[in-house]
């Protein structure tokens, strides 16, 4: 058996082994985690010839350091503007790097963006929880989180030809998100719609995998935060009783009491968690109906660059 084994020298907060998600456990009380750039991870993966969501590791704005302690293998970054160092030579993120025993690769932010996935041209070993290897951060149940001193083993590996993986445009980070009012707005005067959809909001520190609290004006609801707790999906913008809104990301909870005034368009989650705190946002309204076009219009984009 052909593999390699890579050192973690080090790892900032949040790098974590992740795959395409874990679907079907909302009901259960588990959230789906996976990667927070779906769409790059897919594109990271394909270009090794993996399915596209095999397990890879996902790079937070911390940076990643490792090391070649046995063998060699080819690996992809994708996702963000991430800046890659090996030896003296110097990467950007998208593309197809190879690595041989001895090699150390740095990984760290560039740019643009807040996350960048490293697939490996092979098979990384690591624990599955409930059919995924993705993480969730905070019971670290999964593939689990990537630290300093950890090994990341890859077995099947596979040398391929270095090459740029194109970068899609919307794959960047934007002013702009899309979102559909709703589901609980009865809630919300429309002054605080009007806010919502008029006013320039900023990411905040306050920002994980579970979610990211904004900065802006109070989005307060009018009546007593007494709903019942119900299901909540990835995109929620939900809004406390001190008007914060928050918008959750892949590792939010599974249900909640308080409101959401709007929800992001699945299609634009990816862009939206490239995002870096203090970067500014602005929400723009569209129909359930507009953002199912939108939604099958990126799939159908990403469909024929995984096609190419």
């Amino acid at each position: 058996m052909i593999r390699a084994v890579l050192r973690v020298v080090q790892a900032g907060p949040l790098c974590s082994v992740q795959d395409g998600g874990r679907p079907g456990f909302l009901r259960f009380g588990v959230p789906a985690s996976g990667a927070m750039d779906r769409a790059a991870l897919a594109l990271a993966n394909h270009s090794l010839g993996n399915p596209p969501g095999a397990a890879a590791v996902e790079v937070s704005l911390g940076g990643l350091t490792v090391e070649v302690e046995e063998g060699s293998l080819s690996l992809a970054l994708a996702g963000g503007g991430f800046v890659a160092e090996l030896g003296t030579t110097r990467h950007g993120s998208w593309q197809v790097i190879t690595l041989r025993e001895g090699d150390r690769l740095s990984v760290r932010r560039g740019p643009w963006g807040s996350w960048c996935g490293m697939a490996f041209a092979g098979r990384l070993i690591a624990p599955d929880w409930l059919g995924s290897r993705a993480t969730h951060a905070l019971s670290g149940l999964g593939g689990g989180a990537v630290t300093a001193g950890r090994r990341l083993v890859v077995e099947d590996t596979r040398l391929l030809p270095e090459r740029p993986i194109p970068c899609p445009v919307w794959a960047r980070p934007r002013g702009e998100i899309a979102v559909v009012i709703g589901p609980q707005d009865r809630f919300f005067g429309p002054d605080r719609i009007d806010l919502l959809l008029g006013t320039t909001f900023h990411l905040t520190d306050a920002y994980d995998r579970m979610g990211v609290r904004l900065r802006g004006p109070s989005l307060a609801p009018q009546s007593a935060l007494a709903i019942p707790s119900e299901p909540v999906l990835r995109g929620s913008i939900q809004v406390a009783g001190d008007g914060v809104p928050a918008v959750l990301l892949a590792d939010h909870q599974t249900t909640g009491g308080y409101p959401k005034i709007a929800t992001l368009v699945a299609s634009e989650l990816d862009a939206f968690a490239q995002l870096r705190p203090h970067a500014a946002v602005g929400f723009r309204a569209v129909t359930p109906e507009q953002a199912v076009a939108m939604a099958r219009l990126r799939a159908a984009a990403l469909a024929r660059l995984l096609e190419k």
